[in-house]
């Protein structure tokens, strides 16, 4: 008989142990158990406040959190590591990719930032906005910081959101040039190019249009160059620097293409 409470005290101290080694399947955590987050002024300008719903717990790298910014607040310049995923709750708000236009983003939004894209969020100049931020954590760290935003970057007037654009999207350039004779151009013009190619975030499309602007003044394509000129400068291409682009390649382009290309600029940037 001892030794049989003595097996049944054992296996119950056994039983207890892998217990505790078992992680809950379920775990509730109440909001009041969550207390709000001190907002560094080195990462973000105006008022902002941070309530952290969920940190990383292995074996997931997943953090989460939902930000509030008051009307005129956001972040510095920042990226993170494996990406960032943000749900708009609340509000309207403005976001930038580095070298890319101010874009609006309201309440519904869901925004995909891909790793190491450099970026800033936060609210309109009038209203407040609130997002969820969802991010992955390698080796601890799941954001790098940067520089400040200043206020003519925060500034810029944002651009319409996609959805926006698609509702009041009018026919393009070129489909109003030669939407009924080549039809197959356009199509593959607008769909491919710029619906693809142009989107790819590999490139920011301030880049893009950099290298754009280069090939056309290369290749003396002078007509072409009139709307990329104007694409440059909505892409955030100042015309201080197309006019040093031009001037540079004039070396390697030689000098009449420059002329023909600075003289094209000229033109566009009075008009």
């Amino acid at each position: 008989m001892r030794r049989l409470c003595e097996l049944t005290l054992l296996l119950l101290i056994f039983a207890f142990a892998v217990q505790a080694q078992i992680p809950q399947a379920i775990t509730i955590t109440g909001s009041e158990s969550r207390a709000s987050l001190n907002v560094s002024p080195e990462h973000f300008s105006g008022s902002v406040q941070i309530d952290p719903l969920f940190g990383a717990k292995s074996p997931s790298r997943v953090t989460g959190g939902k930000v509030t910014f008051e009307p005129g607040a956001h972040t510095a310049w920042h990226s993170h590591p494996l990406g960032q995923i943000l749900i708009v709750t609340a509000g309207i708000g403005r976001i930038q990719m580095w070298g890319g236009p101010v874009e609006e983003i309201r309440e519904g939004d869901v925004v995909r930032i891909s790793p190491g894209v450099k970026h800033w969020h936060g609210a309109s100049e009038h209203e407040a906005m609130t997002h969820i931020a969802i991010q992955e954590e390698i080796d601890g760290a799941n954001v790098t910081w940067m520089e400040k935003v200043s206020n003519e970057q925060y500034g810029t007037a944002p651009s319409a959101t996609k959805g926006t654009k698609q509702m009041n999207k009018e026919p393009s350039a070129i489909k109003k040039t030669f939407g009924d004779f080549s039809p197959k151009l356009v199509q593959l013009t607008d769909d491919v190019l710029y619906g693809d190619v142009w989107e790819r975030p590999e490139l920011s499309k301030r880049d893009r249009s950099l290298i754009t602007v280069a090939a056309l003044v290369e290749g003396g394509n002078t007509e072409q160059l009139r709307f990329h000129l104007n694409r440059a400068k909505e892409n955030g291409v100042t015309e201080a620097e197309l006019i040093e682009a031009i001037t540079h390649l004039a070396f390697y382009s030689g000098w009449p293409k420059a002329v023909s290309a600075i003289t094209v600029a000229q033109e566009v940037f009075k008009r």
